[in-house]
């Protein structure tokens, strides 16, 4: 029996780190990961994944809202005290700004309510260009839009009580893992070492292993789907939801 791949992916300071699981059957058989310049070779990477999980908005609103999409909404009453950690994406008009101040013209001007937005979206802007132009709604069916704060709260049943990057974020988000691939947790040491400290940071490992989780849960019809009613469509008809 062949195996099946799921990827999670997560964008870092290199690009886009990767964590392949691949399944026979219902058994997890190997863990492997990749480090990617650009998002166009995940889709192409030799495993040929079935489904890719990434932390990257799919779907954009034509217009700034007030708490951005409905599905990020959602996502921040799920989370509780983590709400933090999901922002509003930039409209689409937004998308090919160069220069903060240009994109906050761009969005005020589209925003019935003025809105601006964050030098973090902002920052984000060249990869969601980069996703952006990956994707149709074809392709949408089996690259989808993950956040890994929902997939803890999933695994652990309420959201983690510590940030991501303190020790102690990290071990009990490790210990999650640990319960979902067993024996194939990565070294997260080993494996940063492999791609350089400067390139890529643990939470970016940590982060990839919960998303190529989801990544298998939606195969399996286990994951959950934010917003849980009707989903909104953007106007290049891409769906705007979070899986977890």
């Amino acid at each position: 029996m062949a195996e099946r791949w799921y990827a999670g992916v997560d964008g870092c300071r290199a690009g886009w780190f990767v964590i392949l699981l691949g399944y026979r059957g219902a058994q997890l058989v190997a863990l492997r990961h990749r480090l990617c310049t650009g998002f166009d070779a995940v889709p192409a990477l030799a495993e040929r994944p079935a489904r890719i999980a990434v932390d990257m908005p799919i779907g954009l609103l034509a217009a700034a809202q007030p708490g951005g999409r409905s599905c990020d909404r959602a996502a921040r009453r799920c989370l509780g005290q983590r709400r933090a950690s999901v922002f509003s994406p930039p409209a689409r008009p937004v998308l090919g700004a160069r220069t903060y101040p240009e994109a906050l013209r761009l969005s005020r001007a589209g925003s019935d309510a003025g809105l601006g937005l964050s030098r973090q979206a902002f920052n984000l802007l060249p990869k969601l260009r980069e996703l952006d132009a990956c994707l149709s709604p074809a392709r949408q069916g089996y690259i989808v839009e993950a956040h890994p704060e929902l997939a803890f709260l999933h695994l652990a049943g309420s959201p983690m009580r510590h940030n991501k990057k303190r020790a102690e974020g990290r071990a009990e988000r490790l210990a999650l893992l640990e319960r979902a691939l067993g024996r194939w947790l990565p070294e997260l040491e080993a494996v940063r070492r492999d791609y350089g400290a400067q390139r890529l940071a643990l939470d970016d490992i940590i982060d990839a292993c919960v998303l190529a989780w989801v990544a298998r849960q939606i195969d399996l019809g286990q994951a959950r789907r934010l917003p849980e009613g009707a989903v909104e469509q953007d106007g290049k008809g891409l769906r705007m939801e979070i899986w977890y």
